[in-house]
């Protein structure tokens, strides 16, 4: 029988820009769901798995995932064709480049950064010895093109565990041989007391609308979540705060899930209160294996993925009084999905609203290429 078809493992950029892509929810709603058919295949998620999750077909799927291992994120871009033969020679596609790579003050321009209008004038009438007339969408497609953005410096991590490839290693490996008993956990929130934005279907120009919130007086939660690989459910409890108690109480009804002895595998991040002396004797006990994914790559957790439906249809577009009403309504919706979880017809609601779902970012599931000998 044939392997599976799956994701090779990301590396630290292509797992931050997909991680971009999802948040973001703008731009092309093709790059949106194929960044997701990506992520939720290099978390360890099957082909049909995935189909339920998007509302797609298998075999798109399987093509996209066969894309991105041969070309990687290009094959976000859809492939159009057409037009009439080009008149910009590739010379001079390589200065256009160059000079939007290149700082206006570095070319004695009166201003930091350039804008299309500027840099088209700029190319149009420079005094050097090329000039280059283009249309400032011709330029915008050349900058796409090359992959040159128009973007604010940000602060990332990266990161630093010496043992980060044994541990996607082992992750990897659970997934793909004991998906029954691979089970996933992390804890979900703040959950907080507050009209939170969202959407809904109402009047053009008469949006439903939230009333203002001046006095946050219920303070926070988090849901611990936890979900079952091999039966795809989804459950959890919601606690005061973050605790080694409430995580190994969360181990427990993990442990419970599967009786019999078997051991279990269980992906959690690297969080302290995750890996105590009193988790760590009591996993080596009862037979559960803890794969912690590595510091700063939570997006390694394959609930991560999941929990993206709940931001869309619990938390976004609420405005709960108080936190039991928000827990109730939470568990409500984790019946629903449980229920329906394989149910193609009944989730299409989901498919555009899967585009927020909180992915990983950084390297992924795949064996590093071998070197040669």
């Amino acid at each position: 029988m044939a392997d599976p078809v799956r994701a090779r493992r990301l590396t630290e950029d292509e797992g931050r820009r997909l991680q971009q892509i999802v948040r973001r929810q703008t731009g092309s709603p093709i790059r949106l769901r194929r960044a997701m058919v990506i992520m939720a295949s290099a978390s360890g998620n099957t082909v049909p798995a995935i189909a339920r999750l998007v509302q797609g077909d298998e075999d798109a799927i399987r093509e996209v995932i066969h894309r991105f291992n041969e070309i990687g994120l290009a094959c976000l871009d859809p492939r159009w064709a057409g037009g009439r033969p080009r008149r910009i020679s590739e010379d001079d596609e390589a200065f256009i480049v160059e000079m939007a790579r290149t700082r206006p003050q570095a070319l004695d321009q009166p201003f930091t950064r350039w804008s299309l209008r500027k840099l088209c004038d700029y190319l149009a009438h420079n005094r050097g010895h090329r000039r280059v007339g283009v249309s400032r969408e011709r330029l915008r497609e050349f900058l796409h093109h090359h992959k040159i953005s128009f973007q604010r410096t940000k602060t990332w991590k990266e990161s630093n565990d010496p043992q980060i490839e044994a541990k996607l290693a082992r992750i990897e490996h659970v997934t793909s041989h004991f998906p029954d008993r691979v089970f996933v956990f992390d804890e979900f929130g703040p959950l907080t007391i507050r009209p939170h934005l969202g959407a809904s279907w109402a009047e053009q120009g008469h949006p439903d609308r939230l009333p203002a919130n001046y006095h946050k007086l219920c303070g926070v939660r988090q849901f611990h979540a936890c979900y079952s690989v091999g039966d795809d459910t989804l459950w959890g409890v919601v606690r005061a705060r973050k605790s080694a108690d409430n995580t190994l109480a969360a181990l427990q009804s993990i442990r419970r899930a599967r009786p019999g002895g078997a051991p279990v595998y269980v992906i959690l991040d690297n969080l302290s209160a995750h890996k105590g002396w009193k988790i760590r004797s009591w996993a080596a006990r009862n037979k559960v294996e803890l794969c912690f994914t590595p510091t700063y790559a939570s997006w390694a957790n394959p609930i991560e993925a999941h929990f993206g439906p709940l931001r869309t249809f619990v938390v976004a577009g609420s405005n709960h009084p108080n936190h039991l009403v928000a827990t109730r309504a939470l568990h409500k919706y984790l019946r629903w999905r449980n229920a329906n979880a394989r149910h193609p017809d009944v989730l299409a609601a989901q498919r555009r609203e899967r585009a927020r779902v909180r992915s990983e970012r950084q390297h992924r599931w795949g064996q590093t290429a071998a070197r040669a000998a």
